[in-house]
């Protein structure tokens, strides 16, 4: 299911654009803590173009750097956690969330695990790869194996959306290789360091009922507010 796990039909909610801003927004301030210049800043500088790639008003992205930074006085409180655990039937997952009040979270993340195991840190993570993740889609023919090479990605695979190719970069190469994607025949969509899997369970060894309990619970965690990514352990 990609590095990345997605609530199937989540983007024809009608309030999944909402969400989506409200997640950007509050990696933009997370970021702008920094530093409010993106050109100084590359974790700003991902968050804003994903920003603009989604729509987002020039009026709510300046509101959410000027935040972030505390420029108006009034610093985000945002902290950013994680949680590792497992998805029924032992599909490992990291969750990562931004809060303004970790207590809540922590309430609502263990409540959503009940169905699952939620793990201490490290029990999950180590069966994962942290890297760099960049979603592309080609300009006409363009060649994801030769664009991976010539950008520095360490890897590439097929991408959440229909055509698209998520390149696997390593986390210090993220800002570089987005950077160099365009010039060979690739427009980036998205680019943020994250997880991949090293030892994914595949859906086809589920039962129909099994992988419907795991699809549901991960529905579940990823619509909490306090959510901004999952990654799950999970393969077609």
């Amino acid at each position: 299911m990609g590095a990345q796990w997605k609530a199937k039909h989540k983007e024809a909610a009608a309030n999944a654009k909402g969400k989506i801003m409200g997640k950007l927004s509050k990696e933009i301030q997370i970021a702008a803590k920094s530093g409010a210049d993106p050109d100084m800043n590359p974790r700003l500088r991902l968050a804003i173009e994903q920003a603009k790639k989604a729509s987002m008003t020039r009026e709510t992205l300046e509101r959410a750097i000027r935040k972030g930074a505390g420029l108006d006085g009034d610093a985000v409180q945002y902290q950013a956690v994680s949680y590792e655990g497992f998805a029924p039937h032992q599909v490992p997952l990291i969750v990562e969330c931004l809060t303004d009040n970790v207590n809540r979270t922590v309430a609502q993340i263990r409540v959503l695990f009940r169905k699952g195991q939620l793990g201490a840190s490290g029990s999950v993570a180590w069966d994962f790869n942290h890297v760099g993740l960049i979603e592309a889609t080609p300009n006409g023919d363009a060649d994801p194996e030769m664009a991976a090479i010539e950008a520095g990605a360490q890897d590439f695979e097929e991408g959440e959306e229909e055509g698209s190719t998520l390149f696997i970069t390593d986390t210090t190469d993220l800002d570089a290789v987005q950077k160099a994607l365009p010039e060979h025949g690739f427009t980036v969509t998205s680019a943020k360091i994250g997880y991949t899997p090293k030892n994914p369970v595949s859906a086809a060894s589920l039962s129909a009922e099994a992988l419907a309990e795991v699809e549901a619970f991960l529905e579940a965690i990823d619509e909490n507010d306090d959510v901004q990514n999952v990654y799950v352990g999970l393969t077609a």
